[in-house]
């Protein structure tokens, strides 16, 4: 069975949305990685599972508690998972969990970062959208 048909792989389980290689591109003045560039394939990461949850289109509405846990470093595997922690009238939010680790030392695979990011449905003249029958996702 193909693990990204949405009907199989459920939205309410953490589950891998986005692996990267953090490079020097995405660097701060000081040669680490760049907490924006973090923030930011968190935010991509936990949007595709509020479009899946919402059916269609999504914006961004608000980031809360994003911690940032440990350093990412240049040449580490990034693996951003993410899972439907509610969905609301209009709204979905989803927990993200970033991990890292150098590639060649595995064992050293570390939680960088978390947050918890509210997406809100919107139709095509970008306004806000009904979900449908809100519904609290169990932990």
């Amino acid at each position: 069975t193909d693990p990204a048909n949405p009907e199989i792989a459920s939205i309410d389980v953490w589950q891998l949305a986005i692996r990267l290689v953090a490079m020097p591109a995405d660097t701060n003045a000081y040669g680490d990685i760049f907490g924006g560039w973090l923030l930011s394939q968190a935010d991509i990461a936990g949007s595709t599972l509020a479009i899946r949850a919402a059916g269609g289109r999504v914006a961004t509405a608000a980031v809360k508690d994003f911690r940032f846990l440990a350093p990412v470093l240049v040449g580490d595997l990034v693996e951003v998972y993410a899972k439907v922690a509610r969905t609301g009238a209009t709204s979905v939010s989803v927990g993200v969990q970033a991990w890292a680790q150098a590639e060649a030392s595995p064992a050293g695979r570390r939680q960088v970062a978390e947050a918890l990011i509210t997406y809100v449905a919107v139709d095509a003249n970008r306004r806000p959208r009904r979900l449908g029958v809100p519904r609290p996702i169990p932990v």
